[in-house]
């Protein structure tokens, strides 16, 4: 028996779509927009490197007067030629 389980790639994406969600009610941001930016974000920085797209965190957080978008996106290696 397993007393710490991983959890499986359904739960983490359940996780973070609730997450963007919380996110676009704090920054008045659509759902779709932000599941539109973050698709735009991993095309454009999958021609020049791998990524683990199952390790990537993206958030946008909010405040009253800015709001701000953190990445954090597992490179698992660079392309030397584009391919």
């Amino acid at each position: 028996m397993k007393i710490f389980r991983e959890e499986t790639p359904s739960k983490k994406q359940a996780v973070e779509r609730l997450r963007l969600i919380l996110v676009h009610d704090r920054a008045k941001v659509s759902t779709g927009l932000l599941e539109l930016l973050r698709g735009e974000i991993i095309n454009a920085i999958s021609k020049y490197v791998e990524i683990d797209e199952e390790e990537i965190d993206i958030e946008l957080n909010a405040s009253e007067s800015k709001a701000e978008l953190v990445a954090n996106i597992p490179v698992v290696r660079v392309r030397r030629v584009l391919e």
